[in-house]
C-alpha cells in the first residue's frame, strides 16, 4: 500500500516509524562524536607529553635513578629530606627575588603603556608593535644579543662612555649586579605579553562607561581607578600569578647568559645541573616536585585574593 505524501509520522506503523527515525538518530549521534574525533589527537599529545611525564616525575622523585641505569631503587622520602635539610637548595630562591621585583615592575610598565595606548595617541600602532616585538624573538637570540650588550666595551658601556662614565661595572661578572642585569633583560622580553593582555582587557570596556564618566566630570585617574582597574581585575590576577611563577622558575635568560655563574644560579638551573651534570635524576625530580607544589600554593593564594567573579557573586 502506497503512503500518501505528507502523511504524519504518528499515523505510520511502528516499524515504518523506526525506519524513518533510525537515520536521524544515527546522524545526531554522529554529530555528537565528531568534536571528540577532532580532540582525540590533541588530547593524546597532552597526555603523552604532559601528564605522563608529571606522573613519572613523582615516581622518579622517590627513587635513586641516575638517568641511565635501567634499575630504579625505591628510596622513599630520602630525596625530599635531603632537599629540606640542606640549605643550599633553597638559598638559590633568593635570586628569584630579583626576578620578582622585575616582574612587578614589568606589570606596572605594561599596564601604563596599555592605558596610554588604549586611547587617542599619535603613532599608537607603531608603539604597540615596538612593545610587543621582543616577545616574538627567540629566547636564545635575546640572550646572545644581550651578552654583547652587557659585555665589557659593548653597547651599554659605549653609551655610558658618551655620557662621561669611564669605569662602568662588570654587568654580568659582578655578583652584586649580575642578577639586576638578568632581571632587566627578562623585563624587556616579557613585558609585551602582559601589555597585550592588558590592552585587550582595557579595549573590551564599553565606551558608554567612559562617556558617562565624562558627563560626571571624572578625571583620568578616576577613570583608571573606577572603570579600568575593576574591568581588568581578572587579567591582572592572571598576570600576577604568571609573573610570580615565572620569577620562581627563571631559567632561560640566566642559563644562556651566565650559566648560573657569579651568583646567578636559580632553582631551575640547579635542578637541571643536578639531573644532567651530576646524574641524580631522582633528586632532581624531587626538586621539580617541590617547585610544582610551591607554584600550586602561590596559585591558591592568588585565587584567594583574586577570586573568580562568579565565585565571588555566589
Amino acid at each position: 500500500m502506497a503512503i500518501a505524501e505528507g502523511t504524519p509520522l504518528e499515523t505510520l506503523p511502528a516499524r515504518r516509524r523506526l525506519r524513518r527515525a533510525g537515520p536521524r538518530r544515527s546522524a545526531a549521534r554522529g554529530w555528537r562524536v565528531t568534536p571528540w574525533l577532532f580532540l582525540l589527537v590533541p588530547l593524546a599529545f597532552l597526555v603523552l607529553f604532559t601528564y605522563i611525564p608529571v606522573v613519572n616525575s613523582f615516581w622518579y622523585s622517590v627513587t635513586d635513578w641516575d638517568g641511565l641505569d635501567p634499575q630504579q631503587n625505591f628510596v622513599g622520602l630520602e630525596n625530599y629530606i635531603q632537599i629540606f635539610t640542606r640549605p643550599e637548595y633553597f638559598q638559590v630562591f633568593a635570586v628569584s627575588l630579583y626576578y620578582l621585583v622585575g616582574a612587578i615592575a614589568q606589570l606596572g610598565l605594561a599596564l601604563l603603556f596599555a592605558v596610554l595606548l588604549s586611547f587617542r595617541t599619535r603613532f599608537k600602532n607603531f608603539f604597540k608593535g615596538v612593545i610587543f616585538f621582543p616577545y616574538l624573538i627567540n629566547g636564545v637570540a635575546i640572550g646572545l644579543m644581550f651578552l654583547f650588550f652587557f659585555r665589557p666595551g659593548g653597547t651599554l658601556d659605549s653609551v655610558l662612555a658618551a655620557f662621561g662614565v669611564v669605569d662602568p661595572p662588570q654587568w654580568l661578572g659582578d655578583p652584586s649586579i649580575v642578577n639586576v642585569s638578568l632581571a632587566a633583560t627578562s623585563v624587556w622580553r616579557y613585558m609585551g605579553l602582559n601589555f597585550v593582555l592588558f590592552l585587550g582587557a582595557i579595549q573590551s570596556v564599553p565606551s558608554e562607561q567612559y562617556e558617562a564618566a565624562d558627563l560626571d566630570g571624572a578625571n583620568s585617574w578616576q577613570k583608571f581607578r573606577f572603570i579600568i582597574l575593576p574591568s581588568i581585575r581578572r587579567i591582572l590576577g592572571l598576570s600576577l600569578i604568571l609573573a610570580v611563577s615565572g620569577a620562581l622558575s627563571a631559567f632561560e635568560m640566566p642559563y644562556i647568559m651566565t650559566g648560573g655563574a657569579n651568583g646567578s644560579e636559580t632553582f631551575v638551573i640547579q635542578t637541571v645541573d643536578t639531573a644532567f651534570r651530576f646524574a641524580q635524576v631522582g633528586l632532581a625530580s624531587a626538586m621539580a616536585v617541590v617547585l610544582l607544589v610551591i607554584v600550586l600554593i602561590i596559585t591558591a593564594v592568588q585565587r584567594r585574593f583574586f577570586p573568580d567573579e562568579k565565585a565571588s557573586v555566589q
